[in-house]
């Protein structure tokens, strides 16, 4: 087995990293973000990865600068990996760093390349309501996921799925394609392919306002967006001059009965207007200030009226 660095910080790399360590890779040294605080308390807290890492025993580094960075130059030179694997780290790889190894810097991207390069490529296939994303390992070069692929595997989007439970399944898949690709480079089995770039998309980092409910949208298309901006940005937008955030609702066959911006409720249901027509039914929602509840409790609650202009 090879000798490897490993670089990576969320929750999505974790499985790759103890897969490596399962099968017998050594991996040599982890790399990932500096702790960064967090929460209302704003405390420091570790990476997911920086947790699995200690917790395996492995040497963890978190500089803060890695380009122009000449103790983790020396140090990671000192091991001479064979690869360097890349899963989320969050930092530009430098020149130096692709050099290095022999078999290269490999990244293990959460889409189907050339489609959706980019920092949120799970919620974005989601958000554009793709029926069928993947995984795709690469070798890293000096542009932004752009580099030659190795593997892919393609996973089905569930109607059901957010971008939380596919990123837990794209993890496990990832893990696997890992494997897969190290051992292929080491026996030469693998045959590189460059990306056309005439069909990359991109999945931009995720912003705030990105969540801002629009209902100029269809339905279907605020209903993609609500499943692949989860946990955050969310769904938002205002009601009595308070934020409302819509943590779960389904498309309905409603045609015409809720103007766009607006509630209704028809027997028993919380709908939601979009254009053309088109309505969610709001299954949780939040009031800025409160508890998350049912759409039972907000109508009990709040007796929303259908001449109220939701998000001015």
């Amino acid at each position: 087995m090879m000798d490897l660095v490993f670089c990576g910080t969320p929750q999505f790399a974790v499985p790759t990293l103890e897969r490596l360590l399962a099968v017998g890779f050594r991996v040599k040294l982890v790399a990932t973000q500096p702790d960064r605080p967090s929460g209302r308390g704003m405390t420091l807290a570790e990476s997911p990865v920086k947790r699995a890492a200690l917790a395996l025993g492995l040497p963890v580094v978190q500089p803060e600068k890695i380009k122009h960075n000449d103790e983790l130059r020396t140090q990671v030179e000192s091991i001479a990996p064979e690869a360097i694997v890349v899963v989320g780290y969050g930092r530009i790889i430098p020149q130096w760093m692709i050099d290095l190894p022999k078999l290269g810097n490999i990244n293990l991207h959460a889409s189907l390349l050339p489609k959706y390069r980019g920092a949120a490529p799970i919620q974005w296939a989601i958000a554009a309501g793709e029926g069928v994303t993947g995984v795709t390992t690469m070798r890293i070069d000096a542009g932004l996921d752009t580099g030659d692929i190795l593997l892919q595997t393609e996973e089905r989007i569930s109607p059901e799925d957010t971008a939380l439970t596919l990123a837990s399944r794209l993890a496990q898949m990832g893990a696997e394609l890992m494997i897969a690709t190290l051992a292929g480079l080491k026996n030469g089995t693998i045959t590189p392919r460059p990306q056309d770039n005439a069909k990359a998309t991109l999945a931009p980092i995720l912003k705030r306002e990105d969540g801002l409910i629009d209902f100029s949208r269809s339905a279907l298309d605020a209903w993609n967006r609500l499943r692949g901006f989860q946990p955050w940005p969310g769904a938002f937008t205002s009601f009595r001059s308070k934020m409302l955030h819509v943590h779960s609702a389904i498309p309905v066959s409603t045609v015409g009965i809720v103007p766009a911006g607006h509630f209704a409720i028809d027997s028993g249901r919380l709908l939601m207007g979009f254009a053309h027509g088109t309505a969610l039914e709001v299954r949780e929602l939040q009031v800025e200030g409160k508890k998350r509840m049912s759409a039972h409790d907000f109508i009990n609650g709040y007796r929303p009226r259908n001449d109220e202009l939701l998000g001015s």
